[in-house]
């Protein structure tokens, strides 16, 4: 710890569960254990030549909220040292750090290819908001390599998508796609919010920029939005941070806060979360009502061997097929007394969802097929109750 700042650094020799306690911490000449919630929107100078230098950048430390934060600055140290990253901003949601990426690297006349299975929302920014302004997309079959290769152009400036995907869980070669753009001198931006940092580690696998909805499974239980980018100091500090500053999609102190309390508790929950969804797969894939389970850490995942070489378990979610379509689907969920009915992930409850209905319903019937997500798909998010109790909370649904 710098005695000076009382900031620790970001313990680089330190195992991941170390990282989520200790790493990044500012402590108040109060000496506080718990990181202090700095609630203010603006900061005071000893002088008028401070707030000169400050302004100018001649002098470190913070100038407004909107900028930067002790308590924000905090959670994107901790998550540097996570993800491995230079630098990172905190912001609002998930989705305002996945506009944000691509607004502050883009221009009229750019282009990008993405993977064709994403969020809803990410594809509403790529087809609608990013076209308004002149920025053409490629979407593309994220598991062919060729459809990537093929689909870059002079202009091609990003290539964008997550892996493994929502809610399909079709994986994308991280290193192999991230060379082909760094080839092409695109940027390469990985949502990685349904493997965690935990579980894949998009930087060392070559990507540029990573972004996570931290409203998932770094806050963890459900409680408040958030978002970040992470990626090198140059992109942050040249690229990123100006559009950030200007245009105010920043973190609270207060979100950034419950973040940092998620963290520490990141790596137990993640993994535990992992192991009941495990069971969960193979429970699924053995019953007469279910037609297809897609989870990575299966043999029988269509690209299992591409899971055990960039993620280090399967992961927390587990999407499988129902026979009967969207009234079986319907019937099963209303059954469901453990798991909750939600559009959301991540959470220390487990979750149920139906993607055709709910994330997914804009893409209509035909945009929903092409990607593999039928009326009889659904979700499943594994939070921290005991296994066996959500086993059969599925058993006892499956039978009604």
């Amino acid at each position: 710890m710098d005695a000076k700042t009382g900031r620790n650094d970001n313990g680089s020799e330190w195992q991941p569960a170390t990282k989520m306690v200790h790493g990044g911490t500012i402590r108040s000449q109060f000496g506080e254990m718990s990181e202090a919630m700095f609630l203010t929107s603006g900061y005071a100078y000893d002088s008028a030549e401070q707030a000169e230098a400050r302004f100018k950048g001649d002098l470190p430390g913070f100038v407004y909220s909107r900028y930067s934060n002790p308590t924000v600055a905090m959670f994107e140290e901790r998550m540097c040292a996570l993800e491995g990253a230079e630098a990172a901003r905190g912001t609002a949601s998930g989705m305002s750090a996945v506009a944000a990426s691509l607004m502050c690297h883009l221009k009229s006349g750019d282009h990008i290819v993405a993977g064709r299975v994403l969020f809803g929302s990410c594809l509403w920014i790529l087809e609608n908001l990013l076209a308004r302004f002149g920025v053409e997309t490629t979407l593309v079959d994220g598991a062919d390599l060729k459809a990537w290769e093929d689909a870059i152009r002079p202009n091609t400036k990003a290539f964008f998508f997550e892996t493994p995907t929502n809610p399909t869980l079709e994986l994308v070669d991280v290193e192999s796609v991230c060379k082909l753009a760094r080839d092409a001198g695109a940027l390469s931006i990985i949502d990685n919010v349904f493997a965690t940092p935990i579980l894949q580690k998009p930087i060392e696998l070559g990507a540029d920029i990573v972004v996570y909805s931290a409203t998932k499974h770094i806050d963890g239980q459900g409680r408040c939005l958030g978002g970040i980018v992470l990626g090198s100091k140059e992109f942050i500090e040249e690229k990123f941070h100006d559009y950030y500053k200007h245009t105010g999609p920043s973190m609270s102190p207060f979100n950034a806060w419950v973040m940092l309390k998620g963290l520490e508790t990141l790596p137990l929950r993640v993994a535990h979360s992992t192991a009941s969804a495990s069971q969960a797969a193979d429970f699924l894939a053995s019953h007469k009502n279910v037609s297809r389970v897609l989870y990575p850490g299966r043999p029988d995942h269509p690209q299992h061997n591409l899971a055990g070489k960039q993620m280090s378990a399967g992961g927390p979610l587990v999407a499988f097929e129902l026979k009967g379509g969207k009234r079986k689907a319907f019937d099963f969920m209303n059954a469901l007394e453990i798991f909750k009915i939600t559009n959301n992930l991540g959470d220390s409850k487990s979750l149920v969802t139906h993607p055709a209905t709910t994330t997914h319903q804009r893409l209509g019937p035909e945009g929903r097929a092409a990607i593999g997500i039928s009326d009889g798909m659904l979700r499943l998010s594994f939070g921290l109750e005991d296994p066996q109790d959500l086993l059969k909370d599925i058993d006892r649904a499956l039978a009604a």
